[in-house]
């Protein structure tokens, strides 16, 4: 592949779920959403989002089958509603929590497809 040609985004899937985040330096973490998650990174919806700025590194706390994880990642971009975050793995437990999490977003999809599904034969 030339360095040239843009690179296909990851590929992204919904999610709601609720993370605490805080700075790196920062003792005191703040409450947001995670949402629209890919393996590399994901939307943080906050109200905070004016304290954030690109560069900035995070430590993203978050439950996952029923243990908390804590992932690093950087502010790539902002906006009103909040912020793009690049998923800055360390070691390979890292890489499975990322695994995990895409994981969780798609199973919570499939079974809410299916739930659906079955909404719709029983209507028609």
């Amino acid at each position: 592949m030339s360095m040239n040609q843009p690179t296909e985004p990851a590929r992204r899937l919904p999610l709601e779920m609720d993370i605490e985040y805080r700075r790196s330096y920062a003792r005191r973490a703040d409450i947001g959403k995670l949402k629209n998650i890919s393996i590399t990174g994901a939307f943080l919806e906050t109200t905070q989002v004016l304290e954030l700025l690109p560069e900035d590194k995070v430590v993203l706390t978050f439950e996952v089958s029923g243990r908390r994880r804590k992932m690093n990642a950087t502010i790539v971009w902002k906006n009103g509603s909040g912020c793009g975050v690049s998923f800055q793995p360390f070691n390979n437990r890292d890489v499975q929590i990322v695994d995990d999490l895409m994981y969780f977003a798609e199973s919570k999809r499939e079974s809410t497809r299916t739930v659906l599904e079955d909404i719709f034969k029983k209507v028609s």
